[in-house]
């Protein structure tokens, strides 16, 4: 008991010391980065070259180190929320220190993984300068005024220019971008509506809200383009009827954060008005794949699967290799 209170003792005093002073304060080649600190204001940090210790508190920067082959690198994640596509990293027997959720971080176990770099989601901005004591971090976000994919160009490109896969980043945007210019052609026309369902309700998402690229890059068009709520506006059932779309995508969110007893999207949408639908009489009542969509935004296996799914909706999607 005395040992173990001991070593808690000393770890609150280490974790004092490292806000008082930068963990990662070593003589070690450097490069800049773009980021946006607590602020939302856009400068540069100095970030190790080539880090081999990095703390990745965002399910994008994750998913493009998994495709670069690099993820032997993490140290660090948030595990209270696995993403099936990467689930190795969730393992508790892989190594890589849980430190909380994608809102709530451990910060003595963060330190303890003794990180090169953090990356960070949107979730955890308010913390940067906090997290800022432990090593450098990089927040990105999906700017929806550039675009959705221009957006994923520049954020990859940031990344990617730390190990040298910098046209690795470059020809992954053109195989995207080429994709992009396909859907569009093949979506002329069409109207489409985008429901976030959560808590048993459907918010409209518009087009300078998340599941913007269905609007602007994928080219349908969104009769409920206006509505751009950080979680869309709400809508009732006889509103989705009366806007009556060819296509209607839906996002699960209770399934993306694994709410407990949240009621299923394909469960919430089960009734008359929405079988009434132009969208669903005609099998293009869409469910996007919730991981990706809601979680991992801007990661390269996301951003496939992404693509996959309205691919599919339209015809269009390549056999799997």
């Amino acid at each position: 008991m005395f040992r173990r209170s001991l070593f808690r003792g000393a770890a609150a005093l280490c974790f004092s010391a490292a806000l008082a002073l930068p963990a990662f304060a070593r003589a070690a080649d450097m490069m800049t980065l773009d980021t946006l600190d607590g602020r939302m204001k856009a400068k540069t940090v100095q970030v190790p070259a080539d880090p081999k210790r990095i703390a990745v508190l965002d399910v994008a920067v994750l998913d493009m180190l998994d495709r670069w082959d690099l993820g032997d690198r993490v140290v660090s994640l948030p595990k209270t929320t696995a993403v099936p596509f990467l689930s190795k990293y969730y393992d508790p027997k892989n190594g890589i220190a849980n430190v909380g959720t994608l809102k709530e971080i451990n910060m003595e176990a963060l330190m303890a993984s003794e990180p090169d770099v953090i990356f960070i989601s949107g979730r955890l901005v308010k913390k940067y300068d906090e997290l800022s004591r432990i090593a450098p971090v990089v927040y990105m976000t999906t700017d929806r005024t550039i675009g959705t994919l221009e957006s994923f160009r520049r954020n990859m490109a940031n990344v990617a220019q730390l190990f040298g896969r910098e046209a690795e980043a470059q020809a992954t945007y053109e195989e995207f971008k080429n994709r992009a210019d396909a859907i569009r052609k093949a979506s002329e026309g069409k109207t489409a509506l985008v429901g976030l369902v959560t808590a048993s309700h459907v918010n409209l998402l518009g087009n300078a809200a998340r599941c913007s690229l269905i609007g602007n890059e994928f080219g349908f068009t969104n009769v409920a383009e206006k509505a751009n709520a950080n979680h869309g506006n709400e809508s009732s059932f006889e509103l989705l009827l009366k806007l009556n779309p060819d296509y209607f995508f839906v996002l699960d969110r209770d399934s993306a954060i694994a709410r407990p007893g949240a009621k299923l999207a394909a469960d919430v949408l089960d009734n008359d008005m929405v079988n009434r639908m132009k969208a669903k009489q005609d099998d293009h009542l869409v469910h996007l794949t919730p991981s990706a969509w809601y979680l991992a935004e801007g990661g390269i296996t996301a951003m496939d699967i992404m693509f996959t799914d309205v691919e599919r909706s339209l015809g269009i999607a390549k056999e799997a290799k």
